[in-house]
């Protein structure tokens, strides 16, 4: 049948695109597994087809038969050794749908290569060896596929010819990764039987494995559905570059991270707060009635603001979170160990800062999914990290938004990629990791803590904020942070009362560090031992005051460490603060006799 070459033309770029991967052990037959996709889906041209039979007469290592792994295996190492070491992307289409495959290397010294590679896939393939089945290198692929939030797997036993398609291996193997895969959050899974070398239930279902009803391995790519991965919600548009080819066009320009923008739309900007309408979505080939992710814009404005690269655009009643420090797991890349006193550059979206890493929860092992106390991360290392910047980032966490909830961190000596990281979800009191899952005492003791001083700091910033109403405000201290003090109406300023307390937990943060370091100079655990009502009062003084004032304080603070809440009380009474603390002031006081009602 004649078709005409606009409508064919039309039809291919109607199709959609998915981009997978293939990840498992060496030899396990990744790049197998996609030549002989290619090979049987008929989409080598000739002279392609003919250097593949002529470079495994030369170098293959099947016997003599085309060897499928050198379409991928491009590298001389690689073809030496018979193994990957490089990604490897290969494009092919079919009727129904594009794929961009990327061959990632199984060796475990090459995790930071499958990182790469994975973190733009929608699926991912695992290979198991039907000979060994589930092993280290399965589980370490697995978790790190899930940690990149990849939410389509295909477990492919593959060597099938070898254990004579025998059935009874492939349900033992399919068990024991569904025990494993249980405790990630992977939401669609499929298992399947094939042989890459032989074709079995690669492109046609396998003559040899009758058993298996399932659809062969190309039909499951062809209709798996992945339009839904993507977050349609939260309106994200990090600005790239600002154009002004003339004095009539002002437009910023980017790509659409999250959400769908129309012109009329109301937007916010980050982070000047600065409020304005789209005026037009241009693009080459003219405006558009509406943009959605992942789309290159640009965005014109009803009204002259003052942009740059590194703002982001949003919608105000849905906006991201906006913060200096955050909890990220971090992938370490860098040849050189973790150094936390480093001063990186963060790379986030389209904004770059210095950042540092102040604090290492704990390390994963990701083949029993364990987790272990750690000063630093070596190369191919995963941890949960503490993160602070110098500037304020919007992010999202990564499960919700990929694009505003990954960033990278360079080394500014080698300019190298230390490290990927992708943000976590604010922890709430319940959210913290079960005691079973720690290997020493001193990481389970550091999580009890983190967890303790997560309630002291909410309940501090909700009787904050109970108490002056909407009267705080936020400003910029001089190191740029944004802050809370006491001020004009925080609706005035655009701020909710989850925002306040988000910005309040941040400054109590501070106060609570400078509180712990003034009272190790004494005792370590000083402070943690003090009554909560007492560690109340002392971080409120500290949130108003300040440190120097607060240390100025000095008889009262040696009476709380020799714990003589009576003397702490008086001197607190007597004290300058108290005089100007008015109501306030006396709710504390009041909060210390109860201490000292206690010491009777």
């Amino acid at each position: 049948m004649d078709i005409d070459i606009n409508e064919f033309l039309n039809r291919d770029e109607q199709k959609d695109l998915l981009r997978l991967l293939t990840a498992g052990s060496v030899d396990d037959g990744k790049s197998t597994l996609i030549g002989r996709l290619l090979y049987d889906s008929k989409l080598l041209y000739e002279d392609q087809l003919a250097a593949l039979k002529r470079d495994s007469r030369r170098v293959g290592s099947v016997g003599g038969e085309i060897d499928y792994a050198l379409l991928l295996d491009g590298l001389q190492a690689e073809r030496e050794q018979g193994i990957t070491i490089d990604v490897a992307y290969r494009y092919f289409a079919t009727s129904k749908r594009k794929f961009i495959i990327a061959d990632t290397p199984g060796h475990e010294q090459y995790t930071r290569n499958m990182v790469t590679g994975a973190s733009t896939a929608n699926l991912a393939i695992v290979l198991v060896d039907a000979r060994n089945g589930v092993i280290d290198q399965t589980r370490r692929h697995t978790f790190i596929i899930s940690l990149l939030g990849i939410k389509h797997v295909i477990l492919a036993v593959n060597k099938m010819d070898l254990v004579d398609y025998r059935e009874s291996i492939f349900n033992n193997i399919c068990h024991e990764y569904r025990s494993f895969i249980t405790r990630l959050k992977i939401p669609d899974l499929h298992f399947i039987p094939l042989s890459a070398l032989k074709g079995d239930n690669v492109v046609e279902k396998s003559e040899s494995m009758q058993w298996y009803t399932g659809q062969p391995l190309l039909e499951i790519l062809e209709n798996v559905y992945v339009t839904s991965d993507r977050n349609f919600i939260d309106f994200r548009y990090p600005v790239q570059y600002v154009l002004r080819p003339d004095a009539d066009f002002r437009g910023f320009a980017g790509t659409i991270a999250s959400g769908v923008v129309r012109p009329g739309d109301d937007i916010l900007v980050l982070p000047s707060r600065k409020k304005s309408k789209v005026k037009n979505i241009t693009t080459s080939d003219g405006n558009l009635k509406e943009a959605f992710p992942p789309l290159s814009v640009a965005l014109t404005l009803e009204d002259e603001i003052d942009i740059s690269r590194g703002d982001m655009l949003v919608h105000p009643d849905n906006m991201p979170r906006t913060a200096r420090s955050f909890e990220a797991m971090l992938v370490w890349m860098d040849e050189k160990p973790m150094a936390k006193n480093t001063a990186f550059f963060l790379k986030h979206t389209t904004r770059t800062t210095r950042a540092s890493i102040d604090q290492i929860r704990y390390r994963t092992d990701v083949n029993s999914l364990r987790k272990h106390e750690a000063s630093s991360l070596a190369l191919n290392e995963i941890g949960r990290v503490t993160i602070t910047t110098s500037q304020p980032l919007f992010f999202d966490p990564y499960m919700k938004n990929h694009t505003t909830g990954s960033f990278i961190m360079i080394d500014p000596i080698t300019n190298f990629t230390a490290a990927v990281g992708m943000i976590i979800d604010r922890p709430s009191i319940n959210d913290q990791p079960n005691d079973e899952i720690f290997t020493d005492r001193a990481t389970k003791k550091e999580h009890q803590e983190h967890a303790q001083d997560a309630t002291l700091k909410n309940i501090v910033a909700q009787q904050l904020l109970a108490h002056e109403g909407l009267k705080l405000k936020p400003c910029r201290g001089e190191d740029g942070k944004l802050t809370i003090g006491v001020g004009r109406r925080l609706e005035e300023r655009g701020i909710s009362e989850d925002e306040a307390l988000f910005l309040l937990n941040n400054d109590i943060s501070a106060s609570l560090a400078d509180l712990k370091k003034l009272f190790a100079a004494t005792d370590s655990d000083l402070f943690a031992s003090l009554p909560e009502t007492v560690q109340r009062v002392l971080i409120e003084m500290r949130f108003f005051l300040g440190s120097d004032a607060f240390r100025n304080h000095s008889r009262m603070i040696r009476a709380v460490q020799d714990k003589d809440f009576a003397l702490a009380t008086r001197e607190m009474e007597q004290s300058s603060w108290f005089a100007k603390a008015g109501e306030r002031g006396r709710k504390l006081l009041a909060l210390m006799k109860e201490n000292v009602r206690g010491e009777r």
